[in-house]
C-alpha cells in the first residue's frame, strides 16, 4: 500500500515540530508516512524571527521561553542545541515594575505571579500599607468552597481570583503588569482555569495561595528560570527545518482549502491540491476556521470564537554612553492603570548579553493596543517610534537618537484564553471526532509560549501516528 499522506499548514514552531516529531515517529515504528508541510511565508518560523545586523542580535517574537516547562529544553538538546543553550544573564535578576515616570524593583520572591515570601513586598514602595495588609489577609481567608455563582461553572476571571485572595492593589499594581507580559490581554477576562489552573488547585488544597508556595517541596531548576539560544530563537526553528530530510517543505505557498475526499482530505495550497489522510491545521485558530467552515461549520463557529489581541515590538539600538539609567535588571513592565498603549521595555543586553557588541545597548519596546484604540498599530511607523521614544525618554531620561531600529507588527498573534476557554475546547474536541484525519495544534488551545506549543505539536503527532498505526493494522488483518 502507498504511505499515509500526512499535510500539515502552518510553518511556525508547532507545524515545524510537528513534522519532526512525525518523522521520528514514522522511522521509529516503521509508519509509511508522506509528509507535507505548507507555510505561507516564504520564510519557516513564523512569529521566531531573529535578525542579525552590526554585532546586535534582534528579536521580533519570542526571545526566551521557560526552562521549567521541558518541551523546549528537550527538543533542543535533541537537536544538537545543548552547548547553543543561554540562560538570562544571573547578574540581573528582577525586572522593576513603572508607575508614574518612577521604576519600582519587582520584589523578591515571587513564583510566577504569588509570592512565595511576603518580607520583601512588606518592605517593597509598591503597595500602600492598606495593600499589604490585604495581601496578607490570603494566609487567613478560607478558600472559595464552590462556583462564583451558584450552578454555574467553577471558574473565575483571572482578576477577580487575584482580588480575592490578594486584594485590588496587588492585583492591579503587581500581578495584572506581570500578566501582561505573557498574554497582553485583559486579566477581567481570561479564564484562570484556562491560564494558571494549579492556582485554584493551591487554593483548594491549602486556602492560601502563600501558605501553598511554602508548602511545596523544593524542585531542582536549570541554572536559570528561563533559556534562550546563542544567536537567538531562529536558531531553535532552523534546526527544525534542517532536520526535516523526510518532509516535503513548501514555503510561500499557502493552504487555501481543506475538505473532505475519499474516506480523507483534499488540499489546496499554492495552485495546486493533493489528497490526504490526515490533515493538522497548525494556524492560527481564525484561519482554521476558515479553512475548515465549508464541511464543519459548528467546529468553525468555536475556531473562531478564540480572540486574538495584536503587539507591535520595537528593538532600539544605544550607544551604552546616551543612557543615563543603569541598566541593571531584564527591563521593566507597565501596569494597564497607568493608561498607556506601551506594555514593558525589555533591556535585551542586559538580559541576554551577547544581543549587543561592547559598548552598545539593545532595548525593545511592546505596544498594544488598548480598548478605544483598535487603530494604534495601523498607524505609520514614525508615530510608533515616536511613541516609543516618548516612553524612553519620560522613564529612563533617554533622549539621545537611536543608532538603529526595527519595528514588527504582530496582527491577531496573540490568543487569549477568555472566560469559557476550556469548555470551548471540549466542544472542539467532539466536534473534531465527528472528522476523523483532522487535527489541531497550536497557541490558540493550550498554551501560548514555545514550550506549549511544541508541546501541543509533540501531542498531535502521537497522536496522527497512532491513527494511522490503527487503520495500517486494520489492513493488515483484513483477509
Amino acid at each position: 500500500m502507498r504511505p499515509f499522506r500526512i499535510v500539515i499548514a502552518g510553518g511556525g514552531i508547532t507545524g515545524l515540530a510537528a513534522a519532526y516529531r512525525l518523522q521520528k515517529l514514522a522511522r521509529t515504528h516503521s509508519l509509511p508516512l508522506e509528509l507535507h508541510l505548507f507555510e505561507r511565508d516564504a520564510r519557516l518560523g513564523g512569529k521566531i524571527l531573529t535578525e542579525r545586523t552590526g554585532g546586535f542580535i534582534v528579536e521580533a517574537g519570542p526571545d526566551i521561553f521557560l526552562a521549567r516547562k521541558p518541551a523546549a529544553l528537550d527538543l533542543c538538546r535533541e537537536l544538537g542545541l545543548a552547548d547553543r543553550l543561554r540562560p538570562t544573564c544571573p547578574a540581573r535578576r528582577g525586572s522593576y515594575i513603572r508607575r508614574g515616570n518612577r521604576l519600582y524593583a519587582l520584589p523578591e520572591g515571587l513564583s510566577g505571579l504569588v509570592p512565595a515570601r511576603l518580607w520583601p513586598l512588606i518592605a517593597s514602595p509598591l503597595l500602600s500599607p492598606w495593600g499589604k495588609l490585604r495581601l496578607v489577609l490570603d494566609t487567613v481567608l478560607p478558600a472559595r468552597s464552590g462556583p462564583p455563582v451558584p450552578g454555574g461553572s467553577d471558574d473565575e476571571s483571572v482578576a477577580a481570583f487575584f482580588t480575592r485572595r490578594l486584594g485590588r492593589e496587588a492585583y492591579e499594581r503587581l500581578v495584572e503588569p506581570l500578566l501582561g507580559g505573557i498574554y497582553g490581554g485583559d486579566g477581567e477576562q481570561l479564564s484562570l482555569r484556562a491560564t494558571f489552573p494549579r492556582l485554584r488547585e493551591l487554593e483548594r488544597a491549602h486556602g492560601s495561595l502563600i501558605r501553598g508556595l511554602k508548602a511545596r517541596p523544593e524542585h531542582t531548576t536549570p541554572e536559570s528560570a528561563f533559556l534562550s539560544l546563542a544567536g537567538g530563537m531562529a536558531e531553535l526553528t532552523g534546526a527544525l527545518a534542517a532536520a526535516l530530510t523526510g518532509v516535503h517543505v513548501a514555503a510561500g505557498r499557502c493552504v487555501e482549502a481543506v475538505e473532505p475526499a475519499g474516506g480523507g482530505y483534499r488540499i489546496r495550497a499554492g495552485g495546486t491540491s493533493l489528497e490526504a489522510e490526515a490533515v493538522l491545521l497548525a494556524t492560527p485558530a481564525y484561519v482554521s476556521a476558515r479553512l475548515v467552515a465549508p464541511f464543519a461549520p459548528a467546529l468553525a463557529g468555536e475556531l473562531a470564537a478564540i480572540p486574538y489581541g495584536s503587539i507591535a515590538t520595537l528593538s532600539l539600538a544605544y550607544r551604552l554612553s546616551d543612557v543615563p539609567h543603569p541598566l541593571d535588571a531584564y527591563g521593566y513592565i507597565i501596569p494597564r492603570t497607568e493608561a498607556t498603549p506601551v506594555l514593558a521595555c525589555t533591556w535585551s543586553s542586559s538580559k541576554l548579553p551577547e544581543r549587543a557588541p561592547e559598548g552598545h545597548a539593545l532595548l525593545r519596546v511592546f505596544i498594544a493596543a488598548r480598548a478605544g484604540d483598535d487603530d494604534l498599530l495601523d498607524r505609520p511607523d514614525e508615530a510608533l517610534l515616536a511613541l516609543a521614544r516618548d516612553e524612553l525618554r519620560a522613564t529612563l531620561g533617554l533622549t539621545a537618537v537611536p543608532v538603529f531600529h526595527r519595528l514588527y507588527r504582530w496582527q491577531r498573534a496573540m490568543p487569549q484564553y477568555v472566560l469559557g476557554h476550556p469548555e470551548r475546547l471540549d466542544r472542539i474536541a467532539r466536534h473534531l471526532d465527528a472528522h476523523p484525519g483532522l487535527y489541531l495544534a497550536g497557541a490558540g488551545y493550550r498554551g501560548v509560549g514555545i514550550p506549549d506549543c511544541i508541546r501541543d505539536a509533540e501531542r498531535a503527532a502521537r497522536q496522527i501516528a497512532a491513527w494511522c498505526q490503527s487503520r495500517l493494522q486494520n489492513v493488515e488483518e483484513k483477509p
